[in-house]
């Protein structure tokens, strides 16, 4: 028989109403005849479109508060009937059923009801689809002879098909919805499943699912020989890269996402610490190496592009504010060279000025910096498996710091502090970072040993150091020797923040009173791999 199979009655029954007018009033101007429950009805009716319910074909009404709708032989019948085995059409004309050859349903909004922490058990479990999957899946085994529709943004390509074809469908199209309705309804279940299963195991299922839409082929990964991708978390509320508005410039690499995304991560981190201060950050392999903090976004340029103007070059740029055009001309003055800048919007003179310095730097407004209130988990891949843990969103609150050694710290110290510890989290372990009044002057990132660290972020921060009353030194862990406090003094550090807990911590609380430098003790690690 040909693969063409004409559609002559539809099921319709969706939650979702998008397009749904449009979509059954091409279907009955092809002359086909709709069969729905009684919410989609009603829908359909006040929009001057002829249908007959469900109850009218299995001769019951819905029960159980319309828990049972579609779960009846004469609807599943109808779907699943082999045109081409003749038992099964003497079947439908012995019941009196007509064959249905589309069928239409998006399920109950379970995922995004689940999204509310406060949500009810009870509620969310009214939420839950049988009749929705059970359709879904029988239209898809029968694909056949049967269309499955499956979603809103399905509409437009299957009555194009229909219109060009003069009312039927290919075997192509069929076999393609249904593998997307197998998916949903996979999708689906694995959601309802995991929200089970973490009621009763918390955080860490014993059955680990991760639901993510591809929102771009990249040209290539990490380096041109691999191929790489980009996904998107629909269930993620937070501003974020991959569903950022890119304004102009040419497309995302997948090094300047990842980038990007640590450039956000930070400046959110200073955009809470920093209490309406306007914050940058420039990125280079994830590692921060400028950041700044002053009373406009171009100060807070300037400080962090200074921090390290060599290291910036090529970087990824990211504020905590609208980009204007004073701090436009900032960034784009001398020889200056950026990737991706990331801010909550631009100023169109902004833009313009932005996009007319480099053709190619890619400008993305990610909207408000809110914080998300769900608990978020970040997940590692590696060879065979998947690492799971919390992600690190403990903020820098110098209150509950432990002073132990050398000068009481000013008000001024300790803010300051807190920023140096807010930036030294987002460095690659291990790490130190130097800063002073708002600004990262030396950072010693991803290094094997903390003496090492220490040496980086010295020499980087240069004469800078000297004589400098509020130089700070930030480790994200201990010092387990007494040899990087030593090098960090010898340097002109003035302060030394870390979390404290080696065996040997007595050692540096002893150097520090012994050169009269402020030692804060945080109680928290932030190790970054």
């Amino acid at each position: 028989m040909s693969d063409l199979v004409p559609i002559r009655q539809a099921l319709i029954c969706v939650s979702d109403k998008t397009g749904l007018p449009t979509f059954a009033g091409a279907l009955a101007d092809l002359g086909v005849q709709i069969v729905c429950t009684t919410g989609t009805a009603a829908i359909l009716a006040e929009a001057g479109i002829k249908v007959r319910r469900t109850e009218e074909i299995t001769g019951f009404e819905e029960m159980a508060g319309g828990r049972v709708k579609t779960l009846h032989t004469a609807i599943h019948g109808a779907v699943l009937a082999r045109r081409n085995i003749k038992a099964d059409l003497e079947a439908l004309r012995r019941h009196g059923i007509d064959p249905i050859d589309l069928v239409c349903v998006n399920l109950y909004p379970f995922e995004e009801t689940i999204l509310d922490e406060n949500v009810a058990d009870p509620e969310a479990i009214e939420q839950i689809d049988i009749g929705g999957p059970a359709l879904l899946r029988s239209a898809a085994k029968n694909h056949q002879f049967v269309t499955v529709v499956s979603s809103p943004d399905q509409y437009e390509r299957v009555i194009n098909e229909l219109r060009a074809n003069d009312g039927v469908t290919s075997l192509d199209l069929r076999r393609d919805l249904a593998a997307t309705a197998f998916h949903r309804t996979a999708e689906y279940d694995s959601c309802i499943g995991a929200w089970m299963t973490s009621s009763r195991e918390g955080a860490f299922p014993s059955l680990l699912r991760l639901k993510y839409f591809r929102q771009s082929e990249l040209r290539y990964g990490e380096n041109p020989h691999q191929e790489a991708a980009a996904y998107i978390d629909p269930a993620s509320a937070e501003p974020s890269v991959v569903s950022a508005q890119v304004l102009h410039g040419k497309p995302l690499s997948y090094n300047n996402i990842h980038d990007a995304a640590a450039a956000l991560e930070l400046i959110q981190d200073l955009d809470e610490l920093s209490s309406g201060r306007c914050c940058a950050a420039i990125i280079k392999h994830t590692n921060p190496c400028g950041v700044g903090v002053a009373d406009t976004s171009a100060a807070a340029f300037d400080l962090a592009y200074n921090g390290d103007p060599r290291a910036a070059y090529g970087g990824v740029l990211a504020v905590n504010g609208r980009i204007d055009k004073t701090t436009a001309q900032r960034i784009c003055e001398g020889e200056k060279f950026l990737e991706v800048i990331v801010a909550p919007d631009f100023d169109q003179p902004a833009l313009e000025m932005l996009g007319d310095r480099w053709k190619n730097v890619r400008l993305l407004a990610v909207g408000t910096l809110k914080a998300s209130g769900n608990r978020q988990m970040t997940y590692k891949s590696i060879v065979g498996g998947m690492l799971v843990q919390e992600r690190d969103a403990s903020p820098a609150d110098p209150a509950q710091w432990n002073h132990a050694a050398g000068p009481a710290p000013s008000a001024a110290m300790r803010a300051n502090a807190a920023f140096v510890w807010s930036v030294v989290k987002h460095l690659k372990s291990n790490a130190v970072a130097i800063g002073r009044a708002g600004q990262l002057i030396g950072a010693g990132a991803g290094q094997v040993d903390r003496v090492s660290a220490c040496r980086i972020a010295i020499d980087k921060a240069g004469d800078r150091i000297k004589g400098d009353p509020e130089a700070i030194a930030a480790s994200d862990a201990f010092f387990p020797f007494t040899d990087g406090p030593q090098l960090l003094i010898e340097a002109g550090i003035r302060c030394i923040v870390h979390p404290g807990g080696s065996k040997r911590d007595q050692d540096t609380l002893d150097l520090c009173n012994e050169h009269n430098v402020t030692c804060l003790l945080t109680g928290i690690r932030h190790f970054r791999h």
